[in-house]
C-alpha cells in the first residue's frame, strides 16, 4: 500500500465522522508504540514529526523510522505529517524526505502573511501530491518551539482564509493548549466554533492540544521521584463532542511522552540495578501502544484500516489538485 495523503484519509474520516489520530514521534520505541496501537485496532493512523523531531533525529533517522513503518504496516493507510512547520525551507526539507503531508504554522502572523505564506507552501506541495494543514487563531501553552496566547478562531475569517490558500485542513483554535499544563480546572471549549465552520464548508478540521493529562500517570511520574504539578488536560468525552460537531483529526503528543516517563521512572524504583535501555524502554513501548489504542478507539478511528484504497501521491495530484 502507497503512503497515504492527509487529504484522502481526513475526506474518509470527515464522510464517515469519526477522527484520525495525529501521535507525534520523536523515536523508534515511539514509532513503534504507535503502529502497535494500529495494528491492533485495525485504524489508519498519522504518523508525526515536529521541526524539533527532525532536527533531534538529524533528519535522515526519522526518515528511515517511518518508513519502516510503512514497511511492516503495508495493510494499513499511514500518513507521514510534518506537525508545525514555521517555514518554507522546512516544508520543502519535509517533502524532500519524503513526507505526504506537512502543516505550515503562520498563526502567530497577520492575517494577510499567514494567508501569504500558506498559499506559498500550498503551491509548492500540491505539485508533489502532498497535503497541507494550516493553523488560523493561536492555541495557549508551550510545547517545543510551540508558544502561545489563545486567540479562537473566527468561523468567518476561517471560510475566507480556506478559499484564499487552497489548504486540505485547517487547525482551529477552540480554546485547547499545547504541553502538559494545559489548564488549572476543567475547560470549556468553544465546540460552536467547530459546528459553525464545519457548516459553513467541507473542509476538514484539526484539533491541537488535545492530550487528556491522565491522573494516574501524573501520579506515577510524582510517586516515582518525579514532579508534575497539577494540571488537566482535555477531557476524552470533550473530544468526542468536538468529533461529532466537525473534527476529523485530533493531535496527541503530551500524554504519550507521560507515559513514557511513569513506565521508565517506575522500572527505575522498582529495579534500581536495571542499565539495559530494553529493560525499560520496552515496557514503555508497550504502555505507549496501549495508550494509543484507547484513543484510537475513542476517536471511532478502530477497523476503520479498510474502508478504502489508499491512493498514491501521484493519483492524488491528478485527483485534487
Amino acid at each position: 500500500m502507497p503512503i497515504a495523503t492527509l487529504r484522502q484519509v481526513l475526506g474518509e474520516a470527515k464522510r464517515k465522522k469519526y477522527a484520525v489520530g495525529g501521535f507525534n514521534a520523536n523515536n523508534m520505541e515511539q514509532v513503534q508504540a504507535i503502529m502497535l496501537a494500529a495494528q491492533k485496532t485495525k485504524s489508519p493512523v498519522i504518523l508525526q514529526a515536529t521541526e524539533g523531531a527532525l532536527k533531534y533525529t538529524n533528519f535522515v533517522y526519522i526518515k528511515h523510522l517511518m518508513l519502516a513503518a510503512l514497511e511492516e504496516n503495508p495493510a494499513l493507510p499511514i500518513v507521514l505529517h510534518l506537525d508545525h512547520g514555521e517555514s518554507f525551507e522546512t516544508v520543502k526539507k519535509a517533502i524532500g524526505l519524503g513526507f505526504s503531508s506537512v502543516m505550515i504554522d503562520a498563526s502567530h502572523k497577520s492575517f494577510g502573511r499567514n494567508v501569504k505564506l500558506t498559499k506559498k507552501v500550498v503551491g509548492y506541495a500540491h505539485r508533489f501530491g502532498v497535503s497541507v494543514e494550516a493553523e488560523l487563531g493561536t492555541l495557549g501553552g508551550i510545547e517545543e518551539h510551540v508558544r502561545g496566547k489563545v486567540k479562537l478562531t473566527d468561523p468567518k475569517q476561517a471560510v475566507e482564509f480556506v478559499n484564499r490558500t487552497g489548504i486540505d485542513a485547517l487547525a482551529v483554535a477552540i480554546g485547547t493548549s499545547h504541553g502538559a499544563y494545559k489548564f488549572k480546572r476543567k475547560p470549556r471549549l468553544a465546540l460552536g466554533i467547530v459546528k459553525e465552520i464545519a457548516k459553513g464548508g467541507s473542509i476538514p478540521l484539526v484539533m491541537h492540544g488535545s492530550s487528556s493529562i491522565p491522573l494516574k500517570l501524573r501520579q506515577q511520574i510524582n510517586r516515582c521521584g518525579g514532579r508534575m504539578p497539577n494540571a488537566k488536560g482535555v477531557p476524552i468525552s470533550s473530544i468526542r463532542k468536538a468529533i461529532k460537531y466537525g473534527i476529523s483529526k485530533v493531535n496527541v503528543d503530551s500524554d504519550s511522552r507521560m507515559v513514557i516517563t511513569a513506565t521508565v521512572r517506575k522500572v527505575f524504583k522498582k529495579y534500581p540495578g536495571k542499565f539495559d535501555p530494553r529493560e525499560y524502554l520496552g515496557p514503555a513501548r508497550e504502555e505507549m501502544a496501549k495508550l494509543i489504542a484507547s484513543k484510537m478507539r475513542a476517536f471511532g478511528t478502530a477497523g476503520r484500516a479498510k474502508d478504502y484504497r489508499v491512493i498514491s501521491l501521484k493519483e492524488a495530484k491528478k485527483r485534487y489538485y
